[in-house]
């Protein structure tokens, strides 16, 4: 488990890379058309969105959240938790370091203020039919490796055959319907896909993949884990490393891409450094000391009791809540689900039951969180409630017999709130009896639960985290007393980091940061065909052709209409299903950083982030403060 013990472990973010037309050009059909069906014109933009329009047109200067006149230099650096080995972020191999995709560059980048749109990066046109069955991007012939040589169309072939030979065995999944891609000529790149595939999507996600230099991996194996910093396109290179410690990123003054709309007022930092540490507690007393600049505070207990030093006394360090207007993320324990003994429904509702989030929140999180119900909590528009609609039960019923029965007789799965003055909720801990009593599971004279074939019902916690110690050990104890054998044994940071790869737990904290407009990523959280692949984001091992179907409405919706009831459809069957113990979120960033940055927005950052690492900067006056104050 790993990253932030309270409010994420470790954090997966799949937004995907998604973006359709708006201020689109349409034009005849040119030499590299191909195979278009004859009805389709081909449309030529700056951009693309699924949904509407663009918001930036083609001639846009740059976004409209950032600074355009940022000033350029200082430092930025923060803190991860645990270790890493690599500097190789898309295999599976070693345990990649903080921010190390940086030196690499994709065709082209989304925003923070669109939830689904994506403008020319690498590429500084796309060109597609309305089928989307083929997408070519036209290259800006500008465009640099770090050593000087041009990034080129056979770079973006060769990046997707060694993602799909060498990449992490996700990228099998992720790249199944794309049939071809080939080099038009020096600067155009055509991607081809399966006509049955999920054409919208497929075409993100080419805009997105990574492009690498296939001249450079001539000589080093992509496959294997490596310090050694890679060749690529992006704005920063690595400045330094020091393995399992810190790693830190310079910003090339030599970059080609420095005047592109897209990166006009971002990346201000002259360095970007991430301090590692194996502690929660650690990592807040080396902030204290000001050992790193900037620190989102996760844990309840600091934010409530700890945040009174001097440093925040004295003016040096400010701390903020600032407004988040992203869903809050899908945080929970979740249970694997390719273990015979999680297979029974009731047992993972009966287990749920056993944590008591209300005596948490009041004994030790200082009141500070709501209970996590759904898979897009605090989202207002994707979250299910109630009964399903008509047109939800249009795309359930023909599902009907792979769904649990409550997805159409009962609202959608809320957890019950439990008494908050003991931990032990006696309605909730007697229900969670009969559920196992029902599931074959009794208590024998020892006390412990067993199956009919004189099994006992052991559940073990993966934790890599002392802070998270006291969240856990109240649910084992709760766990006992239903008579199971329950376990919380620490691993280190390296040990969980591993065994959550291979799918060696029990029961693992896990968080992804869920997409406003979600599509083909939610195959790799809870698509069967990621179940058995190592690496990959199902945690749970669900495998289920319900959800599959569901999963593949939400991808082929025509409109935000469409996209929102299929999800609402997906959020009430995988609560129904119970594959987590959902945790808890607060909508807000909780923040504290050294006072010498500014950034181009007061009290409410862009909807999509707070872009800390890119949009602020240093200022050099207060800079200059905090060094005569010896506070640097």
């Amino acid at each position: 488990m790993r990253a932030r013990p309270i409010a994420t472990t470790r954090t997966r973010d799949f937004r995907r890379m998604v973006a359709l037309t708006g201020g689109a050009v349409l034009v005849a059909l040119g030499a590299w058309a191909g195979a278009a069906r004859a009805q389709d014109e081909v449309i030529r933009s700056h951009g693309v969105s699924i949904f509407g329009e663009l918001k930036y047109g083609p001639e846009f200067q740059h976004f409209d959240y950032v600074n355009p006149e940022a000033p350029k230099g200082g430092t930025m650096s923060t803190w991860a938790f645990g270790t890493f080995d690599s500097l190789s972020p898309y295999i599976l191999k070693g345990n990649a370091a903080a921010l190390s995709s940086v030196f690499f560059e994709s065709m082209m980048t989304g925003t923070l203020d669109e939830p689904d749109s994506m403008y020319g990066l690498l590429a500084e046109s796309i060109e597609y039919p309305e089928s989307r069955e083929w997408v070519i991007f036209h290259m800006r012939p500008e465009a640099r490796f770090s050593d000087g040589t041009p990034v080129t169309a056979a770079d973006a072939v060769f990046s997707y055959n060694v993602l799909l030979e060498k990449g992490a065995p996700v990228y099998k999944v992720i790249l199944k319907d794309f049939e071809s891609v080939e080099a038009l000529d020096e600067h155009t790149v055509k991607y081809t896909f399966k006509p049955e595939g999920a054409l919208k999507e497929l075409l993100m996600t080419a805009a997105g993949l990574p492009v690498f230099s296939e001249a450079y991996y001539s000589e080093v194996d992509f496959a294997e884990a490596t310090l050694e910093p890679p060749v690529g396109s992006g704005e920063y290179a690595l400045l330094s490393v020091d393995p399992g410690r810190s790693v830190s990123y310079q910003r090339r003054e030599d970059y080609w891409g420095k005047d592109l709309p897209v990166n006009i007022g971002q990346n201000n930092f002259d360095v970007l450094k991430v301090e590692y540490f194996a502690d929660y507690t650690t990592a807040f007393e080396a902030f204290k000391g000001g050992a790193y600049a900037f620190r989102e505070e996760f844990q309840s207990k600091l934010w409530g009791t700890a945040y009174n030093f001097p440093a925040i006394e004295d003016g040096t360090i400010k701390v903020e809540t600032l407004p988040d207007g992203r869903p809050a993320g899908t945080q929970g324990f979740w249970f694997n689900l390719r273990r015979e003994k999680f297979q029974d429904p009731r047992v993972r509702e009966a287990i749920g039951l056993a944590y008591n989030f209300e005596w948490a929140n009041e004994s030790l999180f200082y009141g500070l969180y709501d209970r996590t119900d759904s898979f897009w909590e605090n989202s207002p528009t994707l979250q299910a409630s109630g009964m399903p609609t008509e047109a939800e039960l249009a795309l359930l019923e023909p599902l009907r017999e792979h769904l649990p029965e409550t997805v159409f007789t009962e609202e959608a799965f809320v957890p019950p709130v439990q008494a908050a003055d003991t931990v032990a909720d006696r309605r909730s801990l007697r229900q969670a009896g009969r559920l196992l009593d029902e599931a074959g599971w009794t208590v024998g004279d020892d006390g412990l639960r067993r199956n009919a074939a004189g099994e006992v019902l052991e559940v073990q916690f993966l934790n890599d985290s002392p802070s998270f110690d006291r969240i856990v050990n109240p649910f084992v104890e709760n766990l006992g007393r239903l008579g199971i054998r329950a376990d919380a044994t620490r691993v280190d940071a390296a040990e969980s980091q591993e065994r959550e790869k291979t799918f060696d737990y029990d029961i693992v904290t896990q968080r992804y940061s869920m997409s406003q407009t979600p599509g083909d990523e939610l195959r790799q959280i809870f698509g069967s065909d990621t179940a058995s692949v190592e690496g990959s984001a199902n945690t749970a091992g669900l495998s289920n052709p319900a959800i599959d179907a569901l999963i593949q409405h939400i991808i082929d919706a025509d409109s935000r209409e469409e996209l929102t009831t299929a999800v609402h459809a997906l959020d009430r069957s995988l609560r129904a299903m119970h594959i987590w113990v959902p945790q808890w979120y607060k909508g807000v960033h909780n923040i504290a950083y050294l006072d010498m940055f500014d950034r181009p927005y007061t009290d409410n950052p862009p909807p999509k982030g707070l872009g800390e690492m890119s949009l602020w900067w240093v200022n050099p006056e207060k800079e200059q403060a905090l060094r005569d104050a010896g506070a640097l």
